[in-house]
């Protein structure tokens, strides 16, 4: 088996990996990284010491980056679900999109969680404020920027919906998409129905009593 993993089921940004290799049917070694694995997490150092996950692993070939990770993928593997259309313009409002959920979505909602896990209560409350603010902004562009499209770039499933996904899963936790926002909370629900969604979230139900706001008794 040629492809491998380092990852942790409950973050974030290995999901988006996972419902990339989940939606193309590949075939891969996932090597979790916790205590329980030492010796995935020394290989994973000795790879990419910035110590950041998601680390693919091709052969002897290692990438790093979600996006890339995944465009990667496209390139040589690919399968059924293309995530990346052909043509340029295309592809370029594809990877905006995919990019705007990553800073606008995910990295305010990981701004509340660490803030959370210093446990000052000060700072959590900082860190929810400050993260409530920048998820409306993106949750009111996003109701209109969905309006009459199934998917977060158009008709088709794309790499912005593998970083959608689990960007609008924990910042709905963090702060909950308003009844206000029926598009966006539609379109959450779609994501969360996907099978390669749906098995990622099933795979990381163990670790829910990790997320330091309290995870919600629903998804």
């Amino acid at each position: 088996m040629s492809l491998a993993l380092y990852g942790h089921p409950f973050s974030s940004y290995t999901q988006k990996v996972l419902i990339a290799l989940y939606e193309n049917e590949l075939s891969f070694e996932f090597r979790s990284l916790g205590p329980d694995t030492p010796q995935n997490a020394a290989e994973w150092l000795q790879r990419w010491p910035l110590r950041k996950f998601p680390l693919l692993v091709d052969g002897e070939r290692s990438v790093v980056e979600t996006s890339i990770i995944i465009e990667y993928l496209q390139l040589t593997h690919p399968g059924p679900v293309p995530l990346l259309p052909a043509a340029p313009l295309e592809a370029l409002e594809v990877r905006f999109i995919d990019r705007f959920f990553d800073l606008h979505v995910m990295s305010p909602t990981q701004l509340a969680v660490g803030a959370a896990l210093t446990g000052d209560p000060a700072k959590r409350a900082e860190g929810l404020a400050t993260a409530a603010e920048k998820l409306e902004l993106a949750y009111a562009w996003l109701e209109g920027r969905l309006a009459g499209q199934a998917w977060a770039a158009g008709d088709t499933f794309t790499l912005a919906d593998c970083a959608a996904a689990p960007s609008l899963f924990y910042a709905d936790w963090t702060h909950p998409i308003a009844a206000g926002y029926p598009v966006l909370r539609a379109y959450r629900a779609r994501l969360l129905a996907r099978p390669s969604m749906a098995r990622a979230v099933d795979e990381a139900r163990p670790y829910r009593p990790l997320f330091p706001l309290g995870a919600p008794d629903r998804d």
